[in-house]
């Protein structure tokens, strides 16, 4: 059974429509995919780790920042592989520029017997929540969707 993970999807309000706060996959795998392979940032926690507390460890670990502010959870999601992903939403206002990603070791290219170091996260930018959607593992088209229909009232607010 995979090991669950824990993620935050930050938020924010800019010229009065809601933006999203995604992160692309470093590694030579994905350095020319776009559509549907952004990320809230995420990762994996052990079971005896508070999840709220790993979703904000590993916002740090992938984007070098701290995120603090109001964690509203969101109905966990689960891939086709079985993994659980438990998020929490919060406004906030990452500096989108400045990402410092952890990074990972692997042989490549492959069979190679060269090990290179990659960023987990080789990127990140806000995004409105439909470009967000197409950007997004699908999976996780549900934590947008579900954002979405909490923040309506806020968002005919701001209107």
């Amino acid at each position: 059974m995979p090991k669950p993970s824990a993620g935050i999807l930050a938020y924010r309000k800019l010229n009065h429509k809601l933006q999203v706060f995604l992160v692309h996959p470093g590694g030579p795998f994905y350095v020319k995919k776009d559509a549907g392979v952004w990320s809230i940032p995420k990762g994996e926690y052990e079971s005896d780790e508070d999840p709220l507390t790993a979703a904000k460890r590993e916002f740090g670990e992938e984007t070098g920042q701290t995120i603090e502010g109001e964690f509203a959870p969101l109905a966990p999601i689960k891939y086709k592989s079985g993994k659980v992903v438990h998020a929490w939403a919060v406004e906030a206002d990452i500096d989108h520029t400045n990402i410092k990603s952890n990074t990972f070791e692997m042989e490549w290219p492959p069979k190679s017997g060269k090990m290179r170091n990659f960023e987990e996260v080789d990127r990140a930018d806000w995004f409105d929540l439909e470009t967000a959607k197409q950007k997004l593992v699908p999976a996780q088209v549900g934590l947008v969707d579900e954002l979405e229909g909490m923040s309506e009232p806020l968002i005919l607010m701001i209107k």
